[in-house]
């Protein structure tokens, strides 16, 4: 049997794309409205601009770690200006811990670093950014041995190890 196509199966073709074009086309100017209505409340002040992120890494274990970053809820909103969480990372070596925190905006001197043996808190307030984060550490570390270093909007923060690690080593005899 032979099957051919007829002139009324190509126009239900055109006419189902058709359709779909305009539900595409409804959607993205619906798309616009609520864009321009964004943008009007925010020109306005009737809304503030809000920072949202995350950073992916595999951890020590093998198993990704997902951490959030950016603008946290309305309420946290403090004399106007808004709280951040800051980009953190945490890497390890044999005997350190090391947390490296993205915080532009502020100084030196606006930062509050507390540790104990198994949190850093950080805490940060400039003139037009607040920042504030709870990192656990990896392991369990010297709280009196951290040291930190703040450069262009980058902190970095040191902590020896409570426990680090000895690896055994043995002699062996080359025959």
């Amino acid at each position: 049997m032979v099957w051919r196509r007829r002139r009324k199966d190509w126009d239900d073709i055109f006419d189902l794309f058709g359709r779909e074009f305009e539900f595409f086309d409804e959607m993205f100017e619906r798309m616009i409205r609520d864009i321009d209505e964004i943008f009007r409340k925010a020109s306005s002040g009737e809304i503030k601009p809000f920072v949202k992120g995350f950073s992916i890494r595999i951890g020590p274990d093998g198993k990704p770690e997902i951490r959030e970053f950016g603008t946290t809820k309305p309420e946290a909103i403090v004399e106007g200006i808004e709280e951040r969480k800051p980009l953190v990372d945490t890497m390890e070596t044999d005997d350190e811990v090391h947390v490296i925190v993205e915080m532009p905006g502020v100084s030196k001197e606006d930062i509050d670093l507390n540790a104990s043996e198994t949190t850093l808190e950080i805490k940060a307030e400039g003139e037009n950014r607040k920042y504030s984060e709870v990192v656990n550490l990896p392991c369990e570390v010297i709280p009196e041995s951290a040291k930190a270093r703040y450069n262009n909007g980058v902190l970095e923060v040191v902590l020896k190890k409570k426990h680090p690690k000895k690896e055994k080593k043995k002699k062996i005899k080359v025959e």
